[in-house]
């Protein structure tokens, strides 16, 4: 079975949709869908629950505690991580399960941005290649639990870039795949600041990270630089 665990804080404009698609092309792959949250102010816990996801309040607020939460109470043999606002293609079930089948312990699909705007098109086309910048969430990521639990989860001390840093420690240990396929990332970002200012912030964010900066100089660095909406 396939536990999709999403980790939320205040989505409740997006959830339901999410999980309503996700349910619904699970087709005939045993999938549990958990929403993990970081103690929204909003009704995503319950808009989640309604929507048929088993939604559940994480013990520690933060995606990387929130992922691991979801995981630990996740009864798959597979385990796949989305953001509230990334869609997989129809076909995610079938696709997981065949390459975990093929070998591969964990892995990601390629990213297409839900706008028209040229410059996301490039971003969107270099998710393709196996390179440390396109190691973030956006792209989804699927690991066996066994390869979870060997690289012991994400690293709850990171408030920032915990992605990247399980994709890394997993290379060292399984089979990576990149499926060639697009998940549909929310765009919202880009949309509230520009192109450049999130491009300047993700270069300066991964070379503070690459140096050995603490995670709360990251963490205050990122909100210095981006608008969050």
């Amino acid at each position: 079975m396939i536990s999709i665990v999403i980790p939320t804080y205040n989505e409740a404009d997006n959830i339901a949709r999410l999980v309503s698609y996700l349910a619904g092309n699970c087709n005939k792959n045993a999938c549990e869908i958990i929403v993990s949250d970081g103690g929204s102010t909003d009704d995503t816990l319950s808009i989640a629950q309604s929507a048929g996801a088993k939604a559940v309040l994480s013990v520690n607020k933060g995606r990387a505690a929130q992922m691991n939460f979801g995981a630990f109470i996740a009864q798959g043999d597979i385990l796949y991580f989305i953001h509230a606002d990334t869609f997989p293609p129809v076909t995610f079930a079938k696709d997981i399960e065949q390459a975990v089948s093929d070998g591969y312990a964990f892995g990601r699909y390629r990213t297409a941005f839900a706008s028209k705007k040229a410059v996301l098109k490039i971003n969107a086309f270099f998710t393709r290649f196996d390179w440390f910048v396109c190691y973030g969430g956006d792209q989804t990521l699927f690991m066996t639990k066994s390869a979870f639990n060997a690289v012991k989860g994400f690293n709850e001390q990171m408030l920032i870039m915990e992605d990247y840093d399980i994709v890394t420690r997993a290379k060292e240990m399984g089979r990576y795949k990149i499926l060639a396929k697009n998940a549909l990332v929310s765009a919202r970002k880009y949309d509230t600041n520009s192109w450049l200012k999130v491009q300047w912030a993700n270069r300066t964010i991964v070379k503070m990270y690459k140096d050995g900066r603490s995670q709360q100089e990251m963490v205050s660095k990122y909100k210095e630089l981006l608008v969050y909406r």
